[in-house]
């Protein structure tokens, strides 16, 4: 009876905001319901759908205190142009309050070429640090203690040459593998989908992950072995639904393919861990992180049967959206990560970075990182936001807004599995399809006005191009030849051969793990090309190709 109440009452209301609606249709067609009530949340079961943080299903967070325990580390993306600056930029950041390190390589390193080859002209340096053998690695963290310090790196298709370059530099400063912590992204299916910095093809690149996956169970347990990325699929335009959505159908092939290898799931799947985008809409943001860890729960160990409960659990670093900075009014652009910052915090995020002011127009200054992570700490120590755990959980909005992002997610997953998985879906253009469309939609609603973006369709001011913006000098790109030209002529050229002889033997045969090759052609300062060319020479390169 209460409930038949209810409805008519919410009816009667509804029918009092149509009228209301009429003199604003703009928004009249939003994706949401005006007004949320308990009718929306009657088939929320407590125990299955929520129950309380740090227990399965991990709705409202992966420890049981929370922030209340210790803050989410503060992890800002960095580097740029040589080693040495970056080093640089690296020990300011942590003498600003930073707690953990990521860093950010340029174009030519992403997909595995020295500064010195005709393709990296012009690209030394330009959106991230040039690393072109343990050399430069030694540099960037000079005077960094690698055993105190934890360390994202986001690379992907030479993970293992990065991987292997952070193990023998920890090494030369005496720490063992074993107290090594960080993360590499090592998320090879969404370079595909959304981003483009591949090198391989789809098989042997899965066996490259999986290897990292073995090795590190075995010699670097405390490292997460992958960032299964969401966030540059988000950036190439997809929804919500689709950023969890394909990013776990891509963890799913990961899993897969790590057991087809012969891994125990709980061996490796506590490593595993997730990154996110925070977007502008705050409330739908804090819902997919709660969607997400929910079916990834469900996934391992319903699909999977992991029994360990770290299996079960989506840890994730977030990134504010950097689709959504303005080259417009940049100075706005600390508003908007301000409100992703909140997202991802009341999210539930393990780790953060925020973007800069100034990143739609350069790469950012000093003082812009230092507002960014100022940022992340007034959130942390002002706003009184990481008092409580997960301080939205009953809302009937959050609630029902939490099932509706997860019903979504896992009819894209079921639609992939028909496919016949992620790999597949990729192949056949369909996960490209699907972002692009997302991605016209999001844009005609900006270029009709049905989506405002201030400063850029509405409110826009004139205003001058700004001052003192980050400029990558050229030079860089040289001083990279000159240090590739002195290693050369250094180093044991003889016994380096050796070593990238026995690694092009080994990546011949599938059933041979090659993190132990890579590392000792790291270690005889094979560089990142050469090491990368061997592998080429194996396994081939990837053709993009999209099925109409």
């Amino acid at each position: 009876m209460a409930n038949e109440t209810l409805k008519t009452k919410k009816q009667a209301y509804d029918a009092q905001v149509d009228k209301s609606l009429a003199k604003r249709p703009e928004r009249k067609n939003l994706a949401h319901d005006r007004l949320y009530t308990p009718l929306d949340i009657e088939e929320l079961d407590y125990e299955t759908d929520l129950g309380f943080p740090g227990e399965y299903p991990f709705t409202r967070g992966v420890q049981p205190t929370m922030y209340r325990g210790r803050f989410w580390t503060m992890r800002q993306y960095a580097g740029f142009a040589s080693a040495e600056e970056s080093n640089q930029r690296y020990k300011y950041l942590l003498e600003q309050g930073q707690t953990g390190l990521s860093c950010a390589f340029d174009l030519p390193t992403q997909i595995g070429y020295d500064s010195d080859e005709p393709i990296s002209e012009g690209e030394v340096g330009k959106v991230g640090v040039a690393i072109d053998s343990l050399a430069d690695m030694e540099i960037l963290f000079d005077g960094i203690d690698l055993g105190k310090v934890s360390t994202s790196m986001t690379i992907n298709a030479p993970a293992s040459v990065l991987l292997a370059m952070y193990i023998a530099v920890a090494e030369k400063q005496g720490v063992s593998p074993d107290k090594l912590n960080g993360t590499i992204q090592n998320d090879i299916l969404k370079e595909y989908a959304a981003r483009g910095t591949y090198i391989f093809p789809p098989k042997p690149s899965m066996r490259l992950i999986t290897n990292i996956f073995e090795y590190c169970s075995q010699n670097v347990p405390q490292w997460n072995t992958i960032s299964i990325s969401g966030y540059h699929i988000r950036e190439a335009g997809s929804t919500a639904s689709q950023e969890i959505a394909f990013t776990i159908a891509d963890g799913i092939a990961y899993v897969d393919a790590a057991i087809k290898a012969g891994l125990n799931v709980d061996d490796f799947a506590g490593r595993l861990s997730f990154f996110w985008n925070a977007h502008n809409n705050v409330l739908e943001e804090v819902c997919k992180f709660r969607a997400s860890r929910r079916v990834w729960a469900k996934v391992m160990k319903e699909r999977f049967g992991a029994q360990n409960p770290k299996s079960w659990m989506l840890r994730v670093h977030t990134q504010t959206a950097g689709s959504m900075l303005t080259a417009q009014q940049p100075e706005n652009n600390i508003v908007r990560v301000t409100l992703q910052t909140v997202a991802a915090v009341l999210g539930g995020t393990q780790s953060l970075h925020t973007n800069s002011k100034d990143e739609a127009l350069a790469l950012p200054t000093e003082d812009a990182v230092r507002v960014a992570l100022r940022t992340q700490q007034i959130v942390a120590y002002e706003s009184g936001l990481a008092d409580v755990v997960d301080p939205l959980a009953g809302s009937y909005y959050i609630e029902a807004l939490t099932n509706q992002i997860e019903q979504e997610c896992w009819e894209y997953i079921h639609k992939i599995d028909e496919l016949g998985g992620a790999v597949v879906a990729i192949e056949k253009g369909y996960i490209q399809r699907e972002i692009q469309d997302s991605a016209y939609k999001w844009q005609m609603e900006v270029e009709t006005k049905q989506r405002i973006i201030v400063g850029v369709n509405q409110f826009q001011v004139e205003e001058q191009p700004p001052e003192g913006l980050l400029r990558i000098d050229a030079s860089v790109g040289e001083l990279q030849k000159a240090k590739l030209a002195n290693l050369r002529a250094t180093r044991d050229n003889a016994a380096l051969a050796q070593k990238l002889s026995a690694l092009e033997e080994a990546a011949k045969d599938e059933q041979i793990n090659l993190m132990p090759f890579i590392l000792e052609a790291v270690k005889a300062y094979g560089t990142l090309g050469e090491i990368c060319g061997v592998l080429r020479k194996v396994f081939g390169e990837y053709e993009a190709h999209i099925s109409l």
